[in-house]
């Protein structure tokens, strides 16, 4: 680093000390303190050519899950950073329901890291949208926030409004198939949008995969507009059973 810029650092430090994301003790830079960050699993292959589902074992190159291989999906490839357990999720809810905005470059930062293989194939970034009654109650969309710097930071476009949310509700609570019934047909690109995918492969931005059923429909209204393929990235995905 040169002198000026390794002065001007610590001059910043100095005068804002880093502090842990999670509220624990100071680390080196700002970010998650040592305990959380140990404890945090972030996935890396063997995974699921398909959902980026873990493996135990290296199980060849293009190897599916039982469950892809079963019912093969409309999306061509996920990846998620960590699994959601008892360490990321206090992390992620923070984000979404306490205004904790500050965490979307961190979370970033793990979905450039885990898409790594889907980011140079990628002709634009979009996120999930949330329905616009759901947006004004929150004041922010999660996804939007984590997707706007991956897609500068990667040199992509980023389709703020390509894809909206035409049909309120909320997955919590629900099984797969209903999962599935509440986001059939909720997504959509707008008429006037449609140029913005046509033709395009488009990398998918959320938060948390559960069933996979909202990235699902969200790739199915891309492709429905003539996206040339949908791939999905997230921070955080339960653990599969």
């Amino acid at each position: 680093m040169e002198p000026a810029r390794l002065f001007a650092r610590r001059a910043a430090d100095f005068a804002f000390p880093p502090h842990a994301l999670d509220g624990g003790p100071p680390p080196q830079s700002t970010g998650l303190s040592a305990e959380v960050w140990s404890k945090v699993v972030f996935l890396e292959a063997p995974w699921c050519e398909a959902c980026g589902a873990p493996f135990e074992h290296a199980m060849g190159e293009g190897a599916l899950c039982a469950a892809c291989d079963g019912r093969p999906g409309v999306l061509r490839r996920v990846r998620a950073a960590c699994l959601y357990d008892e360490h990321s999720r206090d992390l992620v809810l923070a984000f979404k329901h306490a205004d904790r905005t500050e965490l979307a470059r961190l979370f970033a930062g793990w979905l450039a890291r885990v898409a790594a293989e889907l980011l140079p194939e990628a002709d634009a970034v979009a996120p999930v949208p949330l329905h616009r009654s759901r947006l004004f109650e929150r004041r922010f969309n999660q996804a939007a926030e984590m997707a706007r710097p991956l897609a500068r930071n990667a040199g992509k476009p980023y389709l703020a409004d390509a894809l909206v949310r035409r049909k309120a509700g909320t997955q919590a609570g629900k099984s797969a198939s209903g999962r599935r019934r509440a986001v059939a047909a909720a997504f959509a690109v707008p008429e006037p949008r449609r140029r913005q995918v046509e033709g395009r492969r488009i990398l998918l931005v959320d938060d948390v995969l559960t069933t996979g059923a909202t990235l699902e429909a969200c790739a199915r209204g891309l492709l429905a507009a003539g996206a040339r393929s949908v791939d999905a990235a997230v921070v955080a995905r339960v653990r599969p059973r």
